[in-house]
């Protein structure tokens, strides 16, 4: 049951220069999912009766990702005012008018924060009848954050900002975090006497907390058990370490519910993953996407498995697949590229050096080597020889081999599609398959060997090659002779 005093705001609209990047930072992604993705996820579990997102820096396509993770969000435009204090105006004004709870602000850019530390947040927020409070953190270097000082008493009494600070007031470990709770009609005192007559040109949100404590409002701080949990990102260093800190919490997870992971440090999984018991994670190996993997099977090592299904007891060893489907007990690999569309079926095998796409693959059916198998369907038990082609372009269009159920190709076929073997049919090698080949036949391509003796004599004279060829020949006339009982030169 949704909490109808409760509203919470995402402040999605900064444009992050210091990431250095033509995407938004809000929608680099950790495990799988955009920062914007993981604090609308948190905001979801709160079971909130509003939430509002403020967009503005490539505000489409950061409303597209808001529309993925959470489409009940209202999405509000940041106008031309800047700050965070005027993106919380606008996003209290798209409330209906008869709300009157709390308001948590987020920001769109701290994505381990989670659901169980902001209740705490709201909880010491209503036991306080605050007007606002601040969430905080303990940092043994608070260089460039804005401190939290506190009366002698120690409750709150105000914010200070680094630029702004003494020596005494430097000396502060207890940072804002830029996360708050909240009481709206506190905030729809404050919030238009806010300006931005400072040095930035923004209306800050801190000066409405400033406003409150000014009232008499009461106001109060409360620290995270653990500072990284409200650490943002704003840079691709600390992108890569807060996808180093939830990639470890993951993986932790899942070797508590029965996951061999060898190597945690060389092991990435994206939280959309799923593991069964029993799995093995060889180093170098990396989940991405809904791949979903199941009981037995054993991944890796250096192998890439983006949005497949694997299944009970498989291998795949030293592999990059995309949307591919692996049956149960299956093996793949190692150095095999598995494209989009790839099914392989139970007991089958794709070997070293091959590349499948769109292709079906049936019941113990085999590509052990050196292939490319795309556009194709190839029924259970059949074998395709080394260096097998399924020739699926024809500059214009896509076209779909069909190779039945206990099939054997020799090495070095071509089949020219669209073409299909029957059930049964046979191969010969070196054979390019431009017709189908009826069930039970053997299909054959190649002309009949010729050997033109001397062929090295008369058109290299001179070389070591004409040279080792006839002293190859006179030893094989030497061993006639005297095979023969004649001796040379008799």
């Amino acid at each position: 049951m949704s909490d109808s005093r409760l509203a919470v705001v995402v402040l999605a609209a900064g444009q992050g220069t210091r990431m250095r990047s033509s995407r938004a930072k809000v929608l680099h992604p950790i495990a799988g999912v955009p920062l914007l993705g993981h604090v609308l996820a948190t905001a979801r579990e709160l079971d909130p009766a509003f939430v509002v997102t403020v967009v503005r820096h490539q505000r489409d396509a950061v409303a597209e990702a808001v529309d993925e993770y959470l489409p009940s969000s209202i999405v509000v435009d940041q106008d031309e005012v800047p700050g965070t204090g005027r993106a919380v105006e606008q996003a209290v004004e798209a409330l209906p008018a008869g709300f009157d709870g709390d308001i948590v602000v987020l920001s769109g850019d701290v994505p381990l924060l989670d659901a169980v530390t902001l209740s705490g947040l709201l909880d010491a927020h209503r036991r306080a009848l605050a007007g606002a409070t601040v969430l905080s953190a303990l940092l043994a270097d608070a260089t460039g954050y804005g401190r939290v000082v506190r009366d002698p008493s120690g409750e709150f009494e105000r914010i200070v900002e680094h630029r702004d600070a003494g020596d005494a007031e430097l000396g502060i470990g207890e940072i804002n975090s830029g996360v708050y709770a909240f009481s709206v009609a506190a905030l729809r005192t404050a919030l238009p006497r806010i300006t931005s007559a400072n040095a930035q040109g923004e209306k800050y949100l801190t000066d409405a907390i400033a406003l409150m404590r000014s009232t008499g409002a009461p106001v109060a701080a409360v620290p995270v058990a653990e500072p990284w949990i409200v650490e943002g990102i704003n840079d691709r260093v600390q992108l890569s370490e807060q996808a180093a800190r939830l990639n470890a919490m993951i993986v932790r997870r899942w070797q508590r519910e029965g996951v061999t992971v060898h190597d945690p440090r060389s092991t990435w999984i994206d939280l959309d993953v799923t593991l069964a018991e029993d799995v093995e994670l060889l180093p170098g190996t990396r989940l991405a996407g809904a791949t979903t993997v199941d009981r037995f099977a054993v991944i890796g090592p250096d192998t890439t498995l983006v949005g497949c299904e694997v299944g009970e007891g498989a291998s795949v060893v030293r592999t990059d697949a995309t949307l591919a489907v692996i049956g149960a007990h299956a093996s793949v690999g190692p150095f095999a590229y598995l494209r989009p569309g790839t099914e392989l079926g139970a007991g089958g095998k794709i070997g070293t050096y091959v590349e499948t796409k769109n292709a079906r693959i049936g019941r113990g059916s085999k590509v052990p080597h050196l292939s490319y198998i795309g556009d194709a369907e190839i029924g259970e038990g059949t074998n395709i020889g080394a260096g097998g082609i399924t020739a699926n372009y024809d500059d214009l269009a896509k076209h779909r081999t069909i190779i039945g159920s206990h099939v054997h190709t020799g090495a070095h076929n071509v089949f020219v599609a669209p073409v299909e073997l029957g059930d049964g049919s046979k191969v010969g090698a070196g054979a390019v398959i431009r017709k189908d080949v009826p069930a039970g036949a053997l299909a054959i391509s190649v002309a009949p060997q010729r050997n033109r003796l001397g062929w090295t004599e008369e058109h290299r004279a001179g070389t070591d090659a004409a040279s080792a060829a006839a002293a190859s020949a006179s030893g094989t006339a030497a061993a006639s002779g005297s095979a023969s009982g004649t001796a040379p030169g008799s």
